[in-house]
């Protein structure tokens, strides 16, 4: 990752990105201004297709207007059970990065990883919480991004899963040892509290949702969850 994607991880800190999916949609311009103004390092947008899982949220469209709106990077997290078909639209919709499921298709990641750097976006994959490791071994070297779920996905403001974090360590140790280059993201139930186990074990973007959004201080949520 060049220093021109999240800057903060360059520095040696954790990148915070709030979870639009939290944010009041009614005013989302100011929204998007207002995390940026309090410290976001990026934009973490959760799409749902209803169907990989049981909600429904925004797909291209929104985010082509986030990205007009944004002044940093868009981190697109597809949960959606045809990411083929529609990974590149959202990376033509202004991501910067995007990530899929490993559990959405059973034959086919690379293919999709290929097409989203073949449209110029980062390529990101993600699991499950009892998704392990061992199961994307072969995919791991060509991530920019590796996501880890510590919860189940489909709706915001779930408690995080401690079982979990040993996953976090793992990814970090291998990433060491076998010269990977893929950040490691955390979602799910990333507050002021479980943040310093996320980031001891190696997690470096961290998405918060609710404890930005629903927050009465954006800036101070951020910086507690970056340490």
């Amino acid at each position: 990752m060049n220093s021109s994607f999240l800057p903060s991880i360059d520095d040696g800190r954790a990148a915070v990105g709030p979870s639009i999916l939290s944010a009041d949609f009614s005013r989302l311009a100011e929204e998007v201004a207002a995390v940026e103004a309090a410290g976001a390092d990026f934009h973490h947008l959760d799409v749902m297709d209803g169907h990989f899982v049981p909600n429904i949220t925004f797909g291209p469209m929104i985010v082509s207007a986030i990205a007009r709106l944004a002044g940093r990077p868009l981190v697109t997290h597809l949960m959606i059970s045809d990411p083929g078909a529609w990974a590149v639209k959202f990376a033509e919709a202004g991501s910067d990065l995007v990530s899929f499921h490993f559990e959405a298709i059973e034959t086919g990641h690379e293919t999709v990883i290929e097409a989203l750097r073949d449209a110029g976006c980062r390529a990101g994959l993600a699991l499950n919480p009892d998704t392990p490791l061992e199961r994307v071994r072969h995919l791991l070297d060509s991530l920019d991004l590796l996501l880890l779920m510590t919860v189940f996905p489909g709706f915001g403001g779930q408690a995080f899963m401690h079982e979990v974090v040993p996953k976090i360590e793992e990814a970090a140790a291998l990433r060491d040892s076998s010269g990977y280059r893929y950040l490691i993201e955390v979602d799910g139930g990333i507050n002021e509290q479980t943040a310093p186990l996320v980031r001891r074990a190696g997690g470096q973007c961290l998405v918060a949702g609710t404890a930005v959004y629903r927050s009465a201080d954006y800036a101070a949520a951020i910086a507690a969850i970056r340490g």
